[in-house]
């Protein structure tokens, strides 16, 4: 899974647009210039309106700014943005020190760039930007001009209702940045590791896709071979067969032959008597997904035990890889020895996985399978940089569960130690669109209702 951590997995595409920020600044410009509209022509309260209005000037000046500098789907990297989004915080922070300090009601705005940073951009910004939040709400606290209020009136709160407000907006602004910066690191989890399950998805299609390709190659050079073909055999006919030029003749006749022989083994791929290679029995399944891990020092040994005729399903690149992760994770942890146990009957096929390790650890055995949840980072087979990131056992678990599967996971009781996955197929399922076993369910049924 190393390659797949290297990969950009849609990170940049959550960035946040300039677009973005731009719009929400003119939004938020607007209901300060009619805030301040209101209030000073409809209530009559005295505002100090030259500097508000400065000051709303300003943010609307860099807007045009960056409106020009860049294009509707650029997008920022962590450190501008949050750079952005501490200036608005400055800004409203000089805009309510003009106008009442933390005693104005639309202190609460403060809130704003805390949740976009804590949905956007990593906690260590958005730490940052709420400590620079608390800040300018002490200074608010402290020093501010007035709040605004009739003519010839002042409206005087008590020190103790301005701590208050205080304490009010650091504790939210502290809630929200970790309930919402918890929330989207989830949601960029689960984007990264459905990503990386389409990315293997589509990296086993191409696979199943080559023996195609490779027909069709063989097909298209089928017709010059055959031309050179016979003007081999027109020379051989033509030269004598000794000396320099007979030797070259022979040598090429040979070579030919021997291309005749590769493409007849490629257009055979493609023959329908070869879609027989797209089928597989299920012991036959597992033998292939085993073949590549006996070589890491553990034992395995695959245990058949079913009802009636073996299941047969048609070759998945889905169901390869999702058993090949599961059981490279059990050699992985394994201390001697992998269990591997075919079952069925005529409603349900499944496998189940056993190993002589130490099993899942008791606080993620219930969430094995979800993505980034990982138990031991000493393991056998992966030592790559990148892996034990608990990705490859989601993909896994997914791409089967796609296939029809549940998967299931447990420890053994003790004393025996160990972890077990049981894979669960519905029979139908497992043997969908396989053409031997749907041909031997005809000929069962058949003899069945023969009299």
């Amino acid at each position: 899974m190393a390659d797949l951590m290297d990969i950009d997995l849609g990170r940049r595409s959550r960035r946040l647009r300039v677009d973005t920020l731009v719009k929400l600044r003119w939004l938020a410009l607007l209901g300060q210039a009619i805030a301040l509209f209101v209030t000073n022509f409809v209530l009559h309260f005295a505002v100090p309106l030259g500097p508000c209005l400065l000051v709303i000037a300003i943010s609307a000046w860099l807007n045009i700014g960056l409106r020009l500098r860049f294009g509707r789907i650029d997008r920022l990297e962590d450190l501008p943005a949050s750079a952005m989004l501490g200036y608005d915080i400055l800004q409203l922070t000089a805009l309510l020190y003009l106008t009442g300090g933390i005693e104005n009601p639309f202190s609460m705005l403060f809130l704003a760039p805390i949740m976009i940073s804590a949905v956007s951009l990593s906690g260590r910004f958005t730490l940052l930007l709420t400590v620079l939040m608390i800040g300018a709400v002490s200074a608010l606290t402290l020093w501010h001009y007035p709040l605004p209020w009739f003519p010839r009136e002042s409206l005087k709160l008590p020190f103790i209702y301005s701590a208050g407000l205080w304490a009010a907006n650091v504790i939210s602004a502290a809630f929200i940045a970790i309930y919402a910066s918890r929330v989207a690191i989830e949601a960029r989890k689960l984007a990264d590791a459905l990503a990386a399950t389409e990315l293997v998805i589509e990296r086993e299609q191409h696979l199943t896709q080559l023996d195609g390709l490779a027909a069709a190659a063989a097909h298209e050079l089928g017709t010059p071979l055959a031309t050179i073909t016979l003007v081999v055999r027109d020379l051989e006919k033509q030269l004598p067969s000794t000396g320099p030029f007979g030797e070259d003749i022979a040598l090429l006749a040979q070579e030919v032959s021997r291309c005749r022989s590769i493409l007849g083994k490629l257009t055979s791929l493609g023959d329908e008597a070869g879609n027989i290679l797209d089928e597989m029995t299920l012991g036959l399944l597992l033998e292939e997904v085993v073949g590549p891990q006996r070589d890491f020092g553990v034992l395995i040994t695959i245990v058949k035990d079913g009802e009636g005729r073996e299941p047969v399903c048609r070759r998945n690149p889905g169901i390869l890889y999702g058993l090949g992760n599961l059981i490279e994770n059990a050699i992985d942890f394994a201390a001697s020895e992998v269990r591997i146990t075919a079952q069925w009957n005529v409603a349900a096929v499944t496998v189940v996985i056993e190993d002589d390790g130490p099993g899942f650890s008791s606080d993620v055995v219930g969430r094995v399978g979800e993505p980034y949840v990982t138990t031991k980072i000493d393991r056998r087979a992966k030592s790559e940089e990148g892996s034990g990131l608990g990705l490859g056992l989601f993909i896994a678990k997914t791409l089967l569960e796609r296939s029809g599967a549940t998967v299931v996971t447990a420890n053994f009781v003790a004393p025996k130690s160990g972890a077990v996955i049981m894979i669960t197929w519905p029979r139908a399922a497992f043997e969908r669109d396989a053409k031997g076993a749907a041909a031997d369910a005809a000929k069962t049924a058949k003899a069945e209702a023969w009299p």
